[in-house]
């Protein structure tokens, strides 16, 4: 008697322990441990995430180059497996001393600005905190009407569909997640009065198919506290020229995570890129045309 009811008391312990376990994750689901690695796991049914972007990218090897932009995103969880964003996107640019055909046509310098509109839906098929592996389907959808280039006017349409896995190792501790996607572009750049009559300056629609596939791997140091690195590989092809560049961007990140709130911080560097260089360009190691040698990005989440 004594016994059956010592195990009893032990398995409903356990069971508590569980449900405690599986509840803190659930109040954690889709938090952003990475900065450029989406999560596989799901916003609960009826929650609200609110989260600013910050990412600055700098440094194209000769004037001067940095661009800020922003990104106000609200998501809701519809149930517990389908969830569902809408953002606000702003840039600032400051650019000086760079002209390159078809991309940059002279000096830039404004502060931040309404850019556009994203919005995306996910699909969780298998949750990592309950099954193996977590594997989401993502689905995104972008309108824009400043060149993140060259801060000059230009709509772009874009849409982009990713697959989303995510493993967790050691209770939780190790998170790795991985990602593997496809976003097709049409751009259209307004025309600008008084360019030289050398500069390339097309103002036809044009169309890009772009892959993309990111790893992340994220470890718990210290409760609230993930140190981790994150790599991006991005190759982008247009229709008359075929593959026109790609780049590879490895860095560290570290996250931390309170009850209501989160924050994650990534450095990201350009670590390699292959494309045509531009003339004057001194490290022709890497593409510095549409990507920079330095970027960053400051993420702050608040759940609701």
């Amino acid at each position: 008697m004594h016994g059956n009811a010592g195990g009893k008391r032990v398995g409903l312990l356990g069971m508590l322990a569980a449900a405690s376990m599986l509840s803190a994750m659930q109040a954690g689901a889709d938090e952003d441990v990475f900065g450029y690695v989406k999560g596989a796991e799901p916003l609960p049914k009826g929650a609200v995430e609110i989260t600013q972007w910050i990412t600055n990218r700098s440094d194209k090897d000769i004037g001067h180059y940095s661009a800020y932009d922003t990104k106000t995103e609200i998501e809701y969880g519809f149930t517990d497996r389908f969830s569902g964003e809408l953002a606000l996107l702003g840039r600032s640019i400051d650019t000086s001393g760079i002209m390159i055909d078809g991309y940059i046509p002279g000096d830039k310098d404004y502060g931040l600005k309404f850019s556009g509109i994203e919005g995306s839906l996910k699909y969780n098929f298998l949750s990592a905190a309950k099954d193996p592996i977590g594997l989401t389907m993502y689905l995104g959808m972008e309108f824009e009407t400043l060149d993140p280039h060259s801060g000059q006017d230009k709509d772009i349409w874009s849409n982009e569909v990713r697959l989303l896995l995510q493993k967790y190792f050691f209770d939780d501790q190790l998170i790795i997640a991985a990602n593997a996607g496809i976003e097709s572009t049409i751009a259209k750049r307004k025309a600008i009065a008084g360019l030289p009559p050398t500069f390339e300056w097309p103002t036809g629609e044009e169309m890009e198919i772009e892959f993309i596939g990111a790893l992340g791997i994220s470890y718990r140091i210290a409760p609230n506290w993930f140190i981790g690195v994150e790599g991006l590989y991005e190759e982008e092809h247009e229709t008359e020229i075929g593959q026109e560049r790609w780049s590879f961007q490895a860095g560290p990140n570290v996250h931390f995570a309170a009850k209501q709130w989160w924050a994650t911080f990534t450095w990201l560097p350009q670590i390699k890129g292959g494309g045509s260089p531009y003339p004057g360009q001194v490290d022709e190691d890497l593409h510095l045309i549409e990507k920079t040698k330095q970027e960053w990005r400051l993420k702050v989440g608040f759940n609701f």
